[in-house]
């Protein structure tokens, strides 16, 4: 019986901090990527003070949580927490015609989030990075192989040769985030921790594992779309 109780009273809470339509504004912007509260602010046209009395209501209800980022150390991002999205109905995204993960080296994550999209989704992806390094991580190409996943055509790649203005842009590191050229937007932001660092097996497992978890959310909400050809 206590279960239950401390079950509705979660409940209650969740649906309470659901109740206020900035603070669903705040989810929906959250649905497909993560966000400083700056940026919230001014996606929402929100003052500051506002929007940290909502995600305060929001983190207490188990809704978001906050990371700091690997780039700029004074920056933090909020996310929302993954089991709460069944909690909660998520807008489709506009249909775009192509999407590209951006990491800094274009050698481990943005390349799996590639592999990993392209096998889940109709929508075409590729990668790129804003440092691209001579080679893709042998890490990341052991787990890759681990995975079901065919790692021998990948190349990396610089960001401003592979985006093009209606591409959607995925930068799934911080300091990629961070340093991305205004022309690579729209764009959505995923704080995932460079395994790199750590260089383990289980660090690049990890990283592998989140990647995933957020495309299996966000794909079925991304329709595909063809894409312009110049002059029409």
């Amino acid at each position: 019986m206590d279960v239950e109780v401390r079950s509705l009273v979660e409940r209650a809470r969740v649906h309470a901090a659901l109740g206020d339509p900035a603070r669903l504004a705040i989810v929906d912007a959250l649905a497909v990527g993560d966000a400083a509260p700056g940026e919230l602010g001014a996606l929402l046209e929100m003052p500051t003070n506002l929007v940290a009395h909502h995600l305060k209501v929001l983190q207490e209800a188990g809704l978001v949580i906050r990371g700091r980022s690997e780039g700029d150390h004074r920056r933090t991002y909020v996310r929302l927490v993954p089991q709460a999205l069944s909690k909660v109905g998520i807008p489709p995204l506009s249909a775009v015609p192509r999407v590209v993960f951006v990491c800094t080296h274009n050698s481990a994550r943005s390349q799996l989030a590639a592999a990993i999209w392209s096998r889940r989704s109709h929508v075409p992806a590729t990668s790129a990075g804003t440092q691209p390094a001579e080679r893709v991580h042998p890490r990341a190409v052991k787990v890759a192989r681990r995975r079901g996943l065919d790692p021998e055509k990948w190349r990396t790649s610089q960001v401003n040769d592979v985006v093009k203005p209606d591409d959607l842009v995925i930068a799934v590191c911080d300091i990629a985030y961070e340093h991305l050229p205004a022309e690579a937007r729209p764009r959505v932001h995923w704080s995932v921790p460079d395994p790199a660092p750590a260089d383990t097996d289980a660090a690049f497992e990890a990283a592998y594992d989140e990647i995933a978890g957020r495309i299996e959310r966000l794909a079925p909400l991304v329709a595909q779309s063809k894409r312009k050809k110049a002059g029409a």
